[in-house]
């Protein structure tokens, strides 16, 4: 029988872990258990995404009785210094919406998705600018946030039918204390109605019923794509009791953002990278986004290169294959010496 070459033999050895590390890839991670829904049916959201999202905190708020309770509320970061949310978060006995502080203590935490951690921001909240047209209010910091970016305001009006997104610190269920989260939580919207000083929003994805609740009150409504700053189009306000698929109202932001600008000021311009100068050349391909999944192989469309399963088969062919070179070597040899003897290498 004719001997084969090592280079056949270096195939032969190397296909069964070739073909294993196709198969598996770089591995499925472990299901991990369902979370309980919130904002009313919504969802986790992703560690680190949305970290303009903050939750007001109001602890000592003089009630009727006499006495104090706490609560809380939701609201976005509009600028370093400058929190958004719903008017009635800052409200007096007599229910009537006030620019003041009503608790005791009032704090917005900021960038941490999961409360029970320490990442992001805690900032004392110094004074309240009320809007005179919708349910929303301004809260301004005792310290500016200057490491997370702020929403950008919505300056036409949304079409009817437009998607977007809500992140609320909220609860589940709104006559169940126990439900409020400690986790943000976000879900899907669709545009259904428009006044001069609202947004109606209606549950879209993960379910119909998604649904703002107690809490979740100043919460954002915005649009975003893929890493572009989100676009701030409303703030939660009033509704049915969740959860429900019905309308919610959300005070409508495209209407006062002459108002929001007059008090926050302007947005800072975007830095411009420097342009290179003609003629020359770094030859280094532009480098993509954190987080983004394209691969510098290839431009702008995804490569091999940047398939797990293939980077893994590569590194298995590369572990396998620098063992089994002297093996080849060592069998080219004994066959040489026995070829005529008839003696053959068993397949691995």
């Amino acid at each position: 029988m004719r001997p084969r070459s090592a280079t056949t033999l270096l195939v032969l050895l190397l296909l069964p872990a070739l073909a294993a590390a196709l198969a598996l890839g770089p591995g499925a991670p472990a299901r991990a258990a369902a979370a309980p829904p919130a904002i009313a049916n919504g969802e986790d959201a992703v560690p680190g995404r949305y970290g303009f999202a903050v939750k007001l905190t109001m602890t000592g708020i003089p009630e009727a009785g006499g006495g104090r309770r706490d609560s809380s509320c939701t609201g976005a970061l509009v600028a370093p210094r400058w929190v958004i949310t719903a008017g009635h978060c800052f409200k007096n006995i007599q229910g009537t919406h006030v620019s003041r502080l009503v608790a005791r203590l009032t704090t917005a935490t900021a960038g941490r998705t999961d409360l029970s951690g320490t990442a992001g921001h805690k900032v004392k909240v110094i004074a309240v600018r009320q809007s005179s047209t919708t349910d929303v209010a301004l809260a301004r910091l005792a310290e500016p946030i200057t490491d997370i970016a702020p929403v950008k305001l919505n300056r036409k009006a949304p079409k009817v039918g437009t998607i977007v997104r809500l992140a609320g610190y909220g609860r589940t269920v709104d006559d169940d204390p126990s439900s409020l989260v400690t986790r943000l939580q976000t879900g899907q919207f669709k545009v259904a109605s428009m006044t001069r000083g609202y947004v109606g929003m209606k549950g879209f994805a993960p379910r119909r019923t998604t649904s703002p609740c107690s809490q979740d009150s100043g919460g954002p409504y915005f649009t975003q794509q893929g890493d572009d700053a989100a676009v701030l189009v409303s703030v939660v306000s009033h509704g049915p009791s969740c959860p429900h698929s019905r309308v919610d109202q959300a005070g409508r932001i495209d209407t006062i953002a002459g108002w929001i600008i007059g008090i926050v000021g302007k947005p800072a311009p975007a830095t411009k990278a420097p342009k290179p100068r003609a003629g020359k050349s770094s030859g280094a391909p532009p480098s993509a986004p954190a987080g983004d999944d394209r691969a510098l192989v290839g431009g702008d469309r995804p490569g091999l290169a940047t398939d797990p399963a293939v980077r893994t088969a590569l590194a298995a062919i590369v572990v396998v294959g620098f063992g089994g070179v002297p093996a080849l070597i060592l069998s080219n040899r004994r066959r040489r010496g026995h070829r005529r003897g008839g003696v053959r290498r068993h397949r691995r």
